[in-house]
């Protein structure tokens, strides 16, 4: 089970304490395990994922290759699923397995910018995938963060290139489908290529999604799915938000102008025997949350799964739309829990420390009135770069505005909020789909 450090302090009313309910149930909701268990299921030797069947007695090896922040959970449920009948597989994790992977070796790679372990990951998984023939059934479990994990650079470029563009794009405000579009179009492995390496083997992609809509071209770059992107979408990735990034620039519009192949399609033959599954994404978590708001007497209202854009402005929407409850009882009367996912991204422009949920959790704090508590977390424990899950806040954590206004305009609401012991911290979660907010609406009839 998930648990806050310091919940006691946190849940100081009902109000508070829903709110945490609420954000620690849509993050164990989604957690690898419970997914492979809703929608994983093996009858003899037939294993079902959704609506698919797959009969292992019609191949030869099972093999399981991945990447992600999620990917060691979902990698040991396998494993408890299927024991011996797995015979080797690779993923790449950016912390050892706790506990240690059985059947399944991996290599520690680097988030949220590659590094040298994420090259060799990608490598090894390769190298494993070239080695598949037709009478191989390939289980990819892919998750949010396969990305950076997963990164092995065209041969023109180098990690260090990658390494830069990446950061230039994340500083720049870029989402994460923009951001893909660069790396798969810079990368061997991602945008369908890892589909290419292991064919003609039967793909089937496990995933677990972090990204707004679920598209599984975007989820971790897509190494096993068609990319419907190019490289001239690459390069106005890059003039869009003014990245120079020369050596990848100049990859790109080689690629742009037909030096170098695409990316594969949904035409490619590469595609024939796969077949893709998401077992988990931020509605999951959004579920569980309006489940556990319900039992606990608020009516739960679902503003949207897809909340995209600045941090700061969507804290000021949904502050607004807390009073809009009170004011005239819409979209929902008081008591009620007002709940959205998403990926916000946050423009940097300051020298402070701060995520996404930071900047949304104080910019909210500014407006909010007495009654309203918002809670705000990523559902992997970790707040953009910062080494906490989220924040709590209340009409009573901003003391001085110009203060808090400054803050935000330094991009330090990290500082800020843990001064005013706001900051939700929390183990690592095991899990990585979008963030997850939930703002309580008190009211007479709250319970207590």
């Amino acid at each position: 089970m998930v648990e806050f450090d310091a919940r006691e302090r946190h849940a100081r009313t009902p109000a508070h304490e829903t709110a945490l309910a609420c954000l620690a149930a849509g993050i164990e909701a989604a957690h690898p395990a419970r997914a492979v268990e809703r929608t994983v299921s093996l009858d003899g030797e037939r294993l079902r994922v959704a609506d698919e069947t797959y009969d292992l007695d019609a191949f030869d090896t099972l093999v399981v290759l991945g990447a992600g922040k999620a990917v060691a959970g979902l990698t040991r449920a396998l494993e408890r699923l299927l024991g011996d009948r797995l015979d080797e597989g690779c993923v790449v994790v950016d912390a050892p397995p706790e506990p240690p992977l059985e059947r399944v070796g991996h290599v520690v790679g680097e988030h949220p910018v590659p590094g040298d372990g994420s090259v060799r990951g990608a490598r090894r998984v390769l190298d494993i995938a070239r080695e598949c023939d037709e009478s191989t059934l390939v289980l990819a479990p892919l998750t949010g963060g396969g990305s950076a994990l997963l990164a092995a650079p065209a041969e023109d470029l180098s990690l260090a290139d990658v390494r830069d563009v990446t950061e230039s794009l994340l500083a720049a405000g870029a989402d994460v489908a923009e951001l893909n579009a660069v790396r798969k179009h810079c990368s061997a492995v991602k945008g369908g290529l890892l589909a290419r390496a292991c064919a003609p083997a039967t793909v089937v992609s496990l995933l677990v999604s972090d990204v707004v809509g679920d598209d599984p071209a975007v989820i971790a770059s897509g190494p096993t799915v068609p990319d419907p992107t190019t490289f001239g979408d690459a390069v106005d990735v890059l003039d869009r938000y003014g990245v120079s990034a020369s050596a990848v620039r100049a990859h790109l519009e080689r690629g742009r102008d037909g030096a170098t192949a695409e990316t594969p399609n949904a035409d490619d033959p590469a595609f024939d025997r796969t077949t893709t599954h998401v077992l988990a994404s931020g509605r999951t978590a959004l579920e569980a949350a309006r489940e556990t708001a319900a039992a606990r007497g608020y009516t739960p209202c679902l503003l949207s799964a897809s909340v995209e854009g600045e941090a700061r402005e969507a804290g000021r929407f949904h502050a607004a739309v807390a009073s809009e409850v009170y004011e005239s009882g819409q979209p929902v009367a008081p008591p009620a829990v007002l709940l959205s996912g998403g990926e916000c991204t946050v423009t940097v422009r300051g020298d402070g420390v701060g995520g996404p949920n930071a900047e949304f959790a104080l910019a909210a704090a500014l407006d909010v009135e007495s009654g309203v508590v918002v809670g705000s977390g990523d559902t992997d424990g970790r707040d953009g770069s910062t080494d906490v899950a989220g924040v709590l806040v209340d009409a009573g954590t901003v003391t001085d505005p110009r203060e808090a206004r400054a803050a935000l305009a330094d991009n330090d609401s990290h500082t800020y909020l843990d001064a005013r012991g706001a900051l939700l911290r929390t183990s690592r979660t095991g899990t990585n789909v979008n963030d997850l907010r939930v703002v309580v609406c008190e009211g007479d009839d709250s319970p207590r």
